[in-house]
């Protein structure tokens, strides 16, 4: 054996060696998962946009619109299809996305999902099939903006690494299921626009992640939990248009870092605490509740609201004159209460219009002119 020759004998051995220990790459989907996904297509219609017509081909990683595959394992991760997109498909069909069908029990044969996305198809129906529990590396869940009807599935809480729950502007009905405090990872849930009874889980303060909680537009008694002003992270507490009862607790006037607290249209009783005009909140919409007594004299340095909301309650006496200490209020309406007296003047007051201030029983002055005032007063007693 010539040098030549046994010098191409050593480099092919290396190459084996190096070849044999290197980690092994999948090239495609895996044909199950490539099958799961034209299952799950099959339970679903979209005849404007062809979101679909992309689903060809065997390697469902690669130019299907909408599916993303973990790089290296080439197993499914995510699948986003949303009706309203500004994407080149969208831009060419110059409409937004319509879509019927149900969501197929199919997509649970993807077991690497970490996301779907499935949002704004406006024609969507049938049920979130329970087996979406079983999917525990989810993440993301959004599929707002559908027809879905039933129910949440009552072991929702086994997705711990959930961060994301989006089921608004749908037809779900039932209540919250209580496992959903064991989702200790979840920092958005939106679930407004449904048809959703019963309570909030008393235990909710559990979910220490959550900055964003939004209820509005059910069908939600009983009270607002104490447990979740402990949430310290919480930016956003919507819970208006629901059945919820009771008083508002005081200690949501301490949270740091609570920035809109919406509770209107509600059945809520007692008095308006103190501590929420000196808080971080700086949308405040308590309109349309059963709210009495007088508006807390307790403004200062520290009240900044770009909203105040206290229309249509019973509220009586006049407007506190500490409400001229406020850094900034953008927007007030104090209209259909029982108010009285002169209103404060201030900068705060000079961009009002009367509407604000109209249906109380004495209120007088600025925005409020003498004849107004008097007519207000009339059609409130």
């Amino acid at each position: 054996m010539d040098a030549k020759n046994a010098l191409v004998i050593v480099l092919t051995s290396i190459a084996v060696l190096l070849l044999a220990g290197a980690p092994t790459v999948v090239q495609a989907c895996l044909p199950s998962e490539r099958a799961a996904l034209l299952e799950f297509r099959a339970k679903l219609n979209e005849p404007y946009i062809g979101v679909f017509k992309t689903w060809k081909g065997q390697d469902c990683c690669n130019g299907w619109y909408g599916v993303s595959c973990d790089p290296k394992s080439r197993r499914v991760s995510g699948i986003t299809l949303r009706g309203v997109s500004e994407e080149p498909i969208f831009q060419r069909a110059k409409r937004k996305g319509f879509m019927t069908g149900t969501i197929s029990p199919a997509l649970c044969k993807l077991t690497h999902l970490s996301g779907v996305t499935i949002t704004d198809w406006e024609g969507i129906s049938g049920v979130i099939p329970n087996c979406i529990t079983n999917l525990l590396a989810m993440r993301h869940l959004d599929l707002a903006g559908n027809k879905i009807s039933g129910v949440i599935p009552a072991n929702i809480g086994k997705l711990t690494k959930l961060r994301v729950l989006t089921l608004a502007d749908n037809k779900l009905s039932g209540g919250i299921p209580p496992s959903i405090t064991r989702l200790t990872s979840l920092s958005h849930l939106d679930l407004r626009n449904n048809y959703i009874s019963g309570v909030i889980p008393g235990d909710i303060g559990r979910l220490k992640m959550l900055s964003r909680v939004l209820l509005t537009g059910n069908r939600i008694s009983g009270q607002i939990p104490e447990s979740l002003t402990r949430i310290y992270r919480l930016a956003d507490l919507e819970l208006g248009m629901n059945r919820i009862t009771g008083t508002i607790p005081v200690s949501l006037g301490k949270m740091s870092v609570l920035a809109t607290l919406d509770l209107h249209g509600n059945l809520i009783s007692g008095a308006i605490p103190g501590s929420l005009m000196t808080s971080s909140i700086s949308n405040l919409n308590l309109r349309g509740n059963r709210l009495g007594g007088r508006i807390p004299n307790t403004f200062g340095p520290r009240s900044y609201f770009t909203v105040l909301d206290l229309s249509n309650n019973r509220l009586q006496g006049a407007i506190p004159a500490s409400i001229t200490t406020a850094s900034f209020i953008g927007h007030i309406d104090v209209s259909y209460n029982q108010l009285c007296g002169k209103i404060p003047t201030g900068s705060h007051f000079g961009h009002l219009e009367a509407a604000s201030f109209a249906y109380n029983r004495c209120l007088c002055g600025k925005p409020l002119g003498i004849s107004r005032s008097k007519q207000t007063a009339k059609k409130s007693t």
